[in-house]
């Protein structure tokens, strides 16, 4: 069966995700490509043989308020451009990989006059924003979810999904060679290293990135020998550079252009933006603080709607405080700081602490860990029947 597929993923994790998908459906319908994948993509997709009409980062927005306001008719043009380009193409199926606020209406759109459409990735009814369950029962047909909770909740409201793990499990090795990694970016076995996070956003490098650094300069005063490494998304990375220099800390920080694997694998602890990187780090079983900050209009309209006391996905999946977090007034940098020096402190003295924290994100690891791509592409098949 020859297939054509519509696609559209934002920011880096859906890059992934999606470059993941298009391998197992490449290896599901061996002629996959030859009919064609297109859409909004990135890097990984790319490296698939997806053409991306738009680049993936169009899509990069954050908040609720000014953040997305500024940009809404840009985003909304492509939206029309795109749902247009596909209805011309009539893909065999479109798949919208994360960004809800993009593509559940444009899957809509699509269903609505005949094209099956799958979600990968279940927007978080169960921590915010439940109303949004109807909108993803017009939708979409089916749901590839990546929690093993969720399916069991949509199926609550008419909407069919299939559990297919987490496909960073299957990515992230159980254990971690942490040596490796450190010799690959230059480091000692016995060096004290801190990871630094802001996000993957410019927004979030906006708000997050400056209390990071602030934090980073009071965690060298109690370890000067510390070292900083900061793994940057490309597009991001001079804006990261001019922030640090700001602070003060361009000099005492190891900016790296991607490879954040390689750098949670060699780091002590991170201090890490609220999001999907704070899952990659638990599966590369890291002590971290949580942060999170946002303009005050889009955190009172979020606040309003949070349905849990957890933000970050470490402490959600284990529905505990496993780790510290600390949103918006709260993210000050000597709050932060004081977070990263404890878990540096328990490193030093309280080794059972931080093996049980590690037993924690195993188990965790282990709950995720299936055949993401080639599970998706059976749930896709049976859709398309």
């Amino acid at each position: 069966m020859s297939i054509s597929v519509g696609m559209v993923a934002g920011e880096a994790s859906g890059d992934l995700l999606a470059g993941l998908l298009l391998d197992g459906m490449r290896k599901h319908w061996p002629d996959f490509m030859a009919a064609g994948a297109a859409g909004i993509g990135g890097p990984e997709m790319a490296r698939q043989g997806f053409d991306a009409w738009w680049p993936s980062h169009t899509l990069s927005v954050h908040g609720y308020g000014w953040e997305v306001l500024r940009r809404y008719h840009e985003i909304l043009g492509i939206r029309k451009q795109l749902q247009q380009r596909m209805l011309d193409q009539r893909p065999t199926v479109f798949i919208g990989v994360d960004a809800p606020d993009f593509n559940l209406d444009l899957e809509c759109n699509l269903r609505a006059q005949g094209i099956k459409t799958v979600h990968f990735v279940c927007p978080s009814i169960w921590a915010w924003r439940p109303e949004r369950v109807a909108k993803i029962r017009r939708s979409a047909d089916h749901v590839l979810c990546l929690f093993p909770f969720e399916p069991a909740l949509l199926e609550q409201h008419g909407i069919g999904a299939t559990y297919v793990g987490h496909p960073l499990a299957s990515t992230i090795p159980l254990e971690v060679n942490r040596d490796a990694a450190r010799t690959a970016l230059g480091l000692q076995g016995s060096d004290r290293v801190l990871a630094i996070l802001p996000g993957s956003r410019t927004s979030e490098i906006r708000y997050l990135a400056r209390p990071f650094f602030e934090a980073a300069k009071y965690v060298r005063e109690v370890y000067p020998d510390i070292k900083l490494l900061l793994p940057a998304v490309p597009n991001l990375r001079t804006e990261i550079e001019q922030t640090a220099k700001e602070a003060g800390m361009l000099e005492h920080i190891q900016i790296i252009t991607g490879q954040s694997h390689t750098v949670l694998a060699a780091c002590d602890v991170t201090l890490i933006a609220s999001g999907t990187a704070t899952l990659e780090a638990a599966l590369h079983k890291c002590p971290m603080v949580i942060a999170y900050r946002m303009g005050s209009l889009s955190w009172h309209l979020m606040h309003r709607k949070k349905l849990q006391p957890w933000v970050g996905l470490p402490n959600i999946l284990s529905q505990s405080f496993i780790v510290p977090e600390f949103l918006q007034d709260q993210a000050t940098p000597e709050a932060l700081a004081h977070a990263v020096l404890q878990w540096f402190d328990d490193i030093g003295h309280q080794p059972a602490k931080i093996e049980h924290l590690r037993q924690q994100f195993q188990a965790l690891h282990l709950s995720l860990r299936c055949d993401t791509p080639t599970l998706a592409s059976h749930a896709i098949a049976k859709v398309l029947g």
